[in-house]
């Protein structure tokens, strides 16, 4: 029995998780431990398993957003409205906690950068409540990943376009709908969906043959849950909502993946972009161009690159200065730390509503921090 597998095995026997997938690699030595089941009672959790991976999306989105931007396809500094005209002349809340009426116009353009970065104005403050934030989630579904609720992608945009940003354009951090928003504008930029954009640009290249935004491959599916006060509720199961294909791709946190996935995707950022990026864009990804404020609770404190967080400040066990990646809502977390060439990949299927869950993914990611490279 290896050290990850031990950290599992005491996660599930704690019953902090009905199932995960952990891997942890440094070269070409990987670590990889898998306990519990698919679903409860069902077949055993396994290397090749399939989770809904949430904001560990966002990554992948970026990357495949500097793909395009490499290709000239659209610069960093454009103007997204080109392409998602109803972002046009975008109105601005004077308090972004306040009501929806009380406004003033935007004083400059949104860009590219500005999504990657989620400074464009639309998203989540640490006021979630909030009228925007209430908004966002009863209009367009933002939250916990609930694909097929959310409506088509012209009609998202329509809704989005009513509701003010929280901040100006560049002058503030709001977290998700900007990555939601460059899955819209790369669709549209290259003329067809989303989930093509990302097969040809990342996922084909490096061989991630089971990601993708639905899968029919449910025997391998696991079930995803959130927790109740009796227990491990269900919220969908294998042929549930991700077992056909979607009405809004979500580049903020809609793709079903594997760890193995997850890895070769880590691995092409650890080597400088490989065959499918240069190591100037990867460089602009993983360098923190935003940094958060100790009350944030979307950045913990930390940095914001392009499409995942960057640990500029040691403030936890699992904090590496210069890590980049992120965790999604559906209990999964996806980093690489380029001073110790590591890839850490954590699947796990409840929502990470409470602390036990959290409290796994928090071992697992220290583990990899912390345990020398062999």
């Amino acid at each position: 029995m290896n050290d990850l597998q031990a950290i599992l095995d005491e996660q599930h026997a704690a019953g902090r998780i009905p199932g995960a997938v952990a891997l942890v690699a440094r070269g070409d030595h990987v670590e990889v431990a898998a306990v519990g089941d698919r679903s409860i009672g069902g077949p055993a959790m396994t290397q090749d398993s399939l989770f809904r991976i949430a904001s560990i999306t966002k990554p992948i989105t970026a990357a495949a957003t500097m793909v395009l931007v490499e290709r000239g396809a659209f610069g960093l500094d454009d103007a997204v409205d080109a392409w998602l005209p109803e972002l046009a002349d975008p109105m601005v809340l004077k308090d972004p906690s306040g009501p929806l009426d009380d406004v003033v116009p935007a004083e400059r353009a949104i860009t590219v950068r500005d999504l990657l970065m989620l400074r464009g104005g639309h998203g989540f403050t640490p006021d979630v409540m909030s009228p925007a934030g209430q908004a966002l989630q009863e209009r367009l579904h933002q939250g916990p990943p609930r694909p097929r609720l959310v409506p088509p992608p012209d009609e998202w945009m329509a809704r989005l376009g009513e509701i003010p940003l929280v901040h100006q354009p560049g002058e503030g951090w709001s977290y998700n709908v900007g990555s939601d928003l460059l899955g819209v504008l790369l669709a549209r930029a290259q003329g067809t969906s989303l989930g093509e954009v990302l097969r040809e640009t990342i996922l084909e290249p490096l061989g991630m043959r089971d990601t993708g935004f639905w899968t029919d491959q449910v025997d391998h599916l696991t079930s995803y849950y959130e927790s109740g006060q009796d227990g491990f509720e269900l919220v969908d199961p294998p042929d549930g909502q991700w077992a056909s294909p979607p009405p809004f791709e979500s580049g903020a946190g809609g793709l079903v993946s594997t760890a193995d996935d997850w890895l070769a995707f880590g691995r092409m950022l650890l080597e400088g972009g490989g065959s499918v990026l240069t190591p100037e864009s990867v460089q602009l990804m993983m360098t923190s161009h935003v940094e958060g404020e100790p009350d944030n609770p979307f950045l913990d404190g930390q940095g914001w690159g392009f499409g995942g967080g960057v640990d500029v400040r040691l403030e936890d066990p699992w904090n590496v200065v210069g890590r980049y990646g992120w965790v999604g809502g559906t209990g999964t977390a996806g980093y690489v730390i380029p001073s110790t060439g590591t890839v850490v990949v954590w699947l796990s299927q409840v929502e990470l509503s409470g602390s036990q869950g959290m409290a796994a993914m928090a071992e697992v990611l220290t583990y990899a921090a912390t345990t020398a490279p062999r």
